[in-house]
């Protein structure tokens, strides 16, 4: 079942007095609980893609699709009210708020986006984000601020915190590039054991093979255009 489509997405930008064409014509499907690598080297476009399927970014053509939904259509209150609702995020820098608990970091998209419009009660609430901190092996960090903890657990709370909201799809770029390998193969299988469990789908944006290799769709792109789309077989 088709959760995202691209239907030849062109995305151009200006630099100075000239346009450069990021991606050029794209077009493929991602389905539901895929787990999927959008792989290849710098410059190739796959973060504009990810900011296009994530709604940061919109296409100068062609169509982005979400669960149905053309988001070409959408106004700026509709993509942040999607955006809040399908999509979780998860960042190579981690973006945590520095003030803030590992608990109170995961529960923070859950007050922006109000309890009532997800349909849950306060005490669900705790109890999703206790779930979820006990998920990514954090419960004895809970109470423990961003800077007294190491980057794969700061990474763990980023999961987590894309995590909270029930989004259907995380997109995360480039979420191991700065932690070291042993590190970044725990937390790719951390990914991969949510995405089997919860049934998410996963979409990275990534130069990291141990991602490419584990991903069960594989699309590789050079110069703004699709070079491989593949899944793999069990």
């Amino acid at each position: 079942m088709s959760i995202i489509k691209l239907d030849k997405v062109v995305k151009n930008y200006k630099l100075g007095s000239t346009e450069v064409r990021a991606v050029k014509g794209v077009s493929f499907e991602i389905n539901k609980a895929d787990f999927i690598s959008i792989a290849g080297p710098s410059g190739s476009g796959k973060s504009t893609i990810l900011n296009m399927i994530g709604c940061i970014d919109t296409p100068t053509d062609g169509s982005v699709i979400i669960n149905g939904i053309d988001t070409n259509n959408l106004g700026d209150k509709a993509l942040t009210s999607l955006r809040h609702k399908e999509l979780g995020f998860i960042f190579q820098s981690f973006n945590l708020i520095p003030v803030l608990n590992v608990y109170e970091n995961i529960e923070f998209p859950l007050l922006l986006a109000k309890r009532k419009s997800l349909g849950i009660s306060k005490a669900e609430q705790a109890d999703w984000v206790s779930y979820l901190i006990e998920e990514v092996g954090l419960t004895n960090w809970k109470k423990h601020r961003s800077n007294e903890l190491s980057g794969g657990q700061r990474q763990r709370v980023a999961i987590a915190r894309a995590l909270v909201t029930r989004p259907s799809i995380v997109l995360a770029d480039e979420p191991t590039a700065n932690l070291d390998s042993s590190t970044g193969e725990v937390i790719i299988n951390l990914m991969k054991k949510i995405n089997r469990d919860l049934g998410t789908t996963f979409i990275f944006s990534t130069h990291d093979s141990t991602i490419v290799n584990i991903a069960d769709h594989v699309i590789r792109l050079h110069d703004g255009e699709v070079a491989e789309n593949y899944k793999r077989t069990e």
